[in-house]
């Protein structure tokens, strides 16, 4: 499967949502979503088509994405649960322990082994980061210092992959500390949906 096999097909915009599905129908309805274009309330749209996802152990995942139209702009958008990223065939927490074991310095060869992937996947995965670095840990510092009532910044590392994969790991237990159901949500789900889910892209819509 290729890596991006997720997103092919949709011409909508993505939205980052709650993985727990009644809660985010619930909101849908309630025109508790707004549109991050205009501010405008969502409206239920129908689904997207089914996607298979490539979960934690090798398990598959089967997802059919909410769709929903804003009321005011008419823009459709993909609701996508904050375990999955945008233009990514594998869950976020699979692609999480891939960039943590590359933080440690491993090589994408060894990270694909580890995780029972193929190199191609892997190598664009950690290539993607490497390029978001900067960007990914400049916005979790600030989440950070706005999360932790005493902020400890990480030690800078070896490389900025390493120094972003520190930093988000440090936003979240700074999150679950505020907030004790975030324990309930795992860094890179709680990364995907901090960040609009733009981990490993520039923009959270899909082509």
């Amino acid at each position: 499967m290729h890596d991006d096999t997720v997103c092919t097909g949709w011409r909508d915009q993505v939205l980052i949502v709650d993985a727990n599905v009644v809660l985010v129908e619930r909101q849908l309805r309630a025109g508790e979503l707004t549109c991050p274009r205009c501010g405008a309330g969502l409206a239920p749209w129908g689904h997207g088509r089914p996607r298979e996802i490539r979960g934690d152990l090798g398990a598959r995942l089967f997802v059919r994405p909410r769709r929903s139209r804003c009321t005011g702009c008419q823009v459709t958008h993909v609701l996508l649960p904050e375990t999955l990223w945008p233009r990514r065939a594998d869950a976020a927490e699979v692609i999480g322990a891939g960039l943590e074991i590359a933080a440690l310095g491993m090589g994408h060869r060894q990270v694909a082994v580890h995780l029972g992937l193929s190199d191609g996947t892997v190598r664009g995965w950690i290539r993607r980061f490497r390029s978001r670095a900067e960007a990914v840990r400049r916005h979790f510092t600030v989440a950070l210092v706005a999360l932790a009532d005493d902020p400890v910044m990480p030690e800078p590392t070896a490389s900025p992959l390493s120094d972003a994969v520190s930093v988000i790991v440090a936003a979240h237990r700074a999150a679950a500390t505020k907030w004790p159901r975030m324990n309930t949500v795992s860094r890179w789900s709680f990364a995907g949906r901090a960040i609009d889910g733009r981990v490993l892209t520039c923009a959270p819509s899909a082509n």
